[in-house]
């Protein structure tokens, strides 16, 4: 429980500091450096990662999308087959954050047991 909750706050910590320099695959930084450092086991590996930039971007997207009262959001969600709302937009974003960052903390996970 100590190693899940150590790794959540360490890959959000460092999402948010690369989230300020590199694009939107530095949530794949994250979960890559996290899991390569703080080892899980079984699921976790891929949850603990998946969930932290989950909510990390869904709180990041509501809180751009809430200054200019959802404009942006509404329309992007009418392009998209989304029924034009926009708190489904964000969860979306949330989970295509959180499929990259889980799927490269695989990543990390595999190459720290390829390193023993």
């Amino acid at each position: 429980m100590k190693a899940k909750l150590i790794n959540f706050i360490v890959t959000i910590i460092i999402a948010l500091i690369l989230s300020q320099f590199l694009p939107w695959w530095s949530v794949m930084v994250a979960g890559f450096v996290s899991s390569l450092f703080f080892s899980l086991k079984k699921a976790s590996v891929f949850f603990v990662p998946f969930l932290a930039i989950f909510f990390f971007w869904s709180v990041f997207a509501y809180v751009g999308a809430s200054q200019n009262d959802f404009t942006l959001s509404k329309k992007i969600a009418e392009l998209l087959p989304l029924g034009g709302n926009e708190y489904l937009l964000i969860f979306v974003t949330g989970v295509v954050g959180g499929l990259a960052a889980g799927v490269a903390a695989l990543l990390g996970k595999q190459l720290s047991s390829l390193a023993k």
